[in-house]
């Protein structure tokens, strides 16, 4: 299972927003086939490991490890549980299942009605955290929420600048690069009001090769220029008219978002933050001082799950008590 897991992440940048999958494929305690789900649209990862196989006659003597559950039903491709069952291969091990409605505890039925040994949970916090995104999207009907900002060591997100003047920079090139791979990763980032007028965003992933998300911002009192990024026309936008959250993320799960990358401002950033609407923040933390200025969100109920210095920047990852 281990392996599948680590299979399943070669998917990370074509699989969404199809879940991420690794299959192996064991014969007398030795691999002789393994895949993962490459691209939406394309081949299962069981499928791609059962296709790996040289000696086919060896799947019915096999047991099948799989990180998420064995789709049952017709989408882009045919069921995967069929293709077992149809390979004759006598047992499968499941990390977890699949929360899908159209799945959902019914690949394994499947299986074990056509007389397949099926274990079910080997590696199931694992499994479930590699496609957190895509679960709490079909179980909490929301995307999932990544909080991110960069600020100084004494808690500052910006000085209190005029109209016109450049926020302070706490990245460098390395971690600015990081955090468009981070864009790439979500389907959809937001900022507030405030920031696309005091920064003028563009939101895009032009220092990394992955696709550009779809960019979310609030303009309750139609103050926004049409002279600002996000109505360039240049990447898909939405702009609410709504300020309540809670709204703006049911509409977000309604056009198939599963992942939301929150950037700013402070003020955005908090009514997250008091609201309970985010999952996990990424912040960096750079060598410098500020003394006076914006302040930085109050975290709270989170845990820190992982620290690292890179390019002389602290990164802090905290995840939200459950």
């Amino acid at each position: 299972m281990q392996r599948c897991i680590q299979l399943a992440k070669c998917g990370e940048m074509g699989a969404p927003p199809n879940p991420m999958v690794g299959a192996v494929i064991v014969h007398n305690d030795g691999i002789i086939g393994e895949g993962y789900h490459r691209r939406c649209g394309g081949p299962h990862a069981e499928v791609n490991a059962i296709r790996s196989v040289r000696d086919e006659s060896l799947l019915k003597d096999s047991t099948i490890y799989v990180s998420l559950e064995p789709c049952s039903h017709y989408g882009k491709t045919p069921p995967c549980a069929d293709l077992i069952i149809e390979k004759q291969i006598p047992r499968v091990v499941v990390g977890c299942m699949d929360p899908f409605a159209k799945v959902n505890g019914q690949g394994i039925s499947k299986l074990r009605n056509a007389g397949v040994e099926v274990v079910v949970g080997v590696m199931e916090k694992e499994c479930l955290e590699l496609n957190r995104k895509f679960i709490t999207f079909h179980r909490h009907h929301r995307p999932w929420v990544t909080l991110k900002w960069a600020q100084s060591e004494d808690g500052l997100m910006d000085v209190q600048r005029q109209q016109g003047e450049e926020p302070v920079k706490f990245s460098s090139l390395f971690t600015q690069t990081l955090v468009h791979r981070m864009r790439s990763m979500h389907q959809a980032i937001m900022v507030g009001t405030r920031t696309v007028l005091s920064d003028n965003p563009t939101l895009t992933t032009r220092l990394w090769d992955g696709p550009d998300p779809l960019r979310v911002t609030i303009d309750r009192n139609n103050v926004l220029p049409g002279s600002v990024h996000l109505k360039d026309g240049k990447v898909p936008t939405v702009i609410y008219e709504t300020g309540d959250l809670k709204q703006i993320l049911d509409d977000l799960y309604k056009k198939g978002v599963q992942s939301l990358l929150v950037e700013g401002g402070a003020r955005l950033l908090q009514r997250f933050i008091d609201e309970g609407l985010w999952d996990e923040a990424r912040v960096e933390v750079a060598p410098m001082t500020l003394k006076s200025g914006v302040h930085v969100p109050g975290i709270k109920k989170a845990n820190l799950v992982d620290e690292a210095i890179l390019d002389g920047r602290k990164i802090l990852n905290y995840k939200r008590e459950m």
